[in-house]
């Protein structure tokens, strides 16, 4: 390993993975976690989660692009490798999943699956588990690939940042497996308030 100090692009390809890093792998899931855990105890549960999805998240993931573009443009072509195309992707189903997400709170649309729930929900769920899929993807290929490619590798990925990656993602995963044993009790709030005529809150999905 190299003795040198990092150089400009080293550092700033540094900035960028910690950014992009904790917007999609740390404060992402927290905001899922929230609507998965809170919404089986409280009615309250929707504002934190579109806070720490919009307001917390959105600036990571917003920097972390731009740092990545602004990395490209040094190197002269942008969006010519995989990480550099799945990075723009990841943004884009970003942008949808927060504009898909507002438009099931605030607009109602009169056709349910049975059981009670809109397609767009489902739509919802879905999407936010394969952003978090490839995102994890993504920041793989980055420490173990990206980062030797576009740096020359003078100063290797630090194995404990592997190890980092590794147990953040373990918990991600465990925690949103153990999350899904509140369904039962969720299912049977909402069918409960439905009977009632009080919504429950159902209007945004199982994530």
């Amino acid at each position: 390993m190299s003795t040198l100090p990092l150089n400009d692009f080293e550092n700033k390809a540094r900035i960028h993975a910690h950014v992009a890093f904790f917007g999609y792998l740390v404060a992402l899931p927290l905001g899922i976690f929230i609507a998965r855990y809170l919404r089986t105890f409280t009615n309250s549960w929707f504002w934190p989660h579109a806070i720490v999805n919009f307001v917390i998240t959105g600036p990571l993931i917003f920097t972390g692009f731009a740092l990545g573009y602004q990395l490209s443009a040094m190197g002269g072509v942008h969006f010519y490798d995989p990480h550099q195309k799945m990075g723009r992707a990841l943004l884009v189903l970003y942008l949808i999943q927060v504009f898909l997400g507002a438009f099931i709170h605030w607009v109602k649309l009169p056709f349910r699956f049975p059981g009670g729930r809109h397609p767009q929900n489902y739509l919802h769920a879905v999407l936010g588990l394969a952003i978090i899929a490839l995102a994890t993807w993504q920041t793989h290929y980055g420490l173990w690939i990206e980062w030797a490619y576009a740096t020359g590798n003078v100063h290797p990925v630090n194995w404990r940042c592997k190890d980092f990656w590794l147990a953040i993602v373990v918990i991600i995963w465990s925690l949103y497996a153990i999350g899904l044993f509140l369904l039962p009790r969720q299912y049977r709030q909402e069918a409960a308030a439905r009977r009632k005529g009080e919504g429950y809150n159902d209007d945004v999905p199982l994530i």
